[in-house]
């Protein structure tokens, strides 16, 4: 196998919650790859500067306006990246959120929030990019990211936690239905990364105490995360189809 099979040269990605933390950084990944990048997140001002970055290294970007559990918004998130860059032929679906309750508090405004962006979401970028790709006769991948917590229970996660097997085993009907038309359907399962959802936590005693329980000792980078995303990108994982990939030091195993 040659190492160009991991090149994204020619390849449109599209990824959604790109304005920052682990989008942000796989954006960036990809580009770095060759992907010509479809930056997506609620507010287009705070994508300005990453894509302003990725041109200036050369690469091609955009910066597009979607609310995930906005059908009409996601609709017309894809006309504009069509007419800009072409139809994307990699789906990155990484936006989400977290509301921690503790099941008993959890009320359903909580619930709906949290399931309509990370498990809404993901079905609406999801189905609306494969219908695209079939109508352009497109191979593509989507990687869809989960979560270690679809796998592991964590107390006061009820919402999240269920939004993310949600997803995972999601992925795994869309790689059986996608198959067929050359689309290929994983998700990554990312352990603890320094995020601005996470970063006032680790910052605080309590924080710097759980990641000492951790078996790696430590958080993740968000590099760390760029070469499992390219490789289920990429015709380098020509094969791989149907997967939850974890990228997490092993943590799935220490609960």
């Amino acid at each position: 196998m040659s190492l160009d099979n991991f090149s994204l040269k020619g390849r449109r990605a599209l990824i959604t919650g790109a304005s920052s933390g682990l989008g942000h950084g796989i954006a960036k990944g990809l580009a770095a790859a060759g992907a010509e990048i479809i930056a997506c997140a609620r507010r287009v001002d705070r994508l300005e500067a990453l894509v302003a970055d990725i041109r200036q290294s050369g690469g091609k970007a955009c910066a597009v306006a979607m609310d995930v559990a906005n059908r009409d918004s996601v609709n017309a998130a894809y006309d504009q990246a069509i007419a800009e860059l072409g139809v994307p032929d990699i789906i990155i679906n990484n936006a989400g959120v977290a509301d921690p309750k503790n099941f008993l508090k959890a009320d359903e405004a909580s619930r709906d929030f949290v399931m309509n962006t990370n498990f809404n979401g993901v079905w609406n970028v999801a189905q609306e990019g494969a219908r695209r790709m079939v109508e352009a006769n497109l191979p593509g991948s989507i990687i869809n990211i989960a979560s270690v917590l679809a796998v592991m229970a964590q107390t006061g996660q009820a919402t999240y936690c269920a939004s993310k097997a949600a997803v995972a085993h999601l992925t795994n009907v869309m790689s059986l239905d996608l198959m067929r038309h050359n689309i290929r359907v994983n998700a990554i399962a990312p352990g603890w990364f320094l995020t601005e959802m996470n970063e006032d936590f680790f910052a605080t005693q309590a924080g710097k105490d759980y990641i000492s329980t951790m078996p790696a000792r430590r958080l993740g980078s968000i590099d760390e995360l760029i070469g499992p995303v390219i490789l289920l990108a990429s015709e380098a994982g020509s094969f791989i189809n149907g997967t939850l990939l974890p990228v997490d030091g092993a943590i799935r195993h220490s609960a």
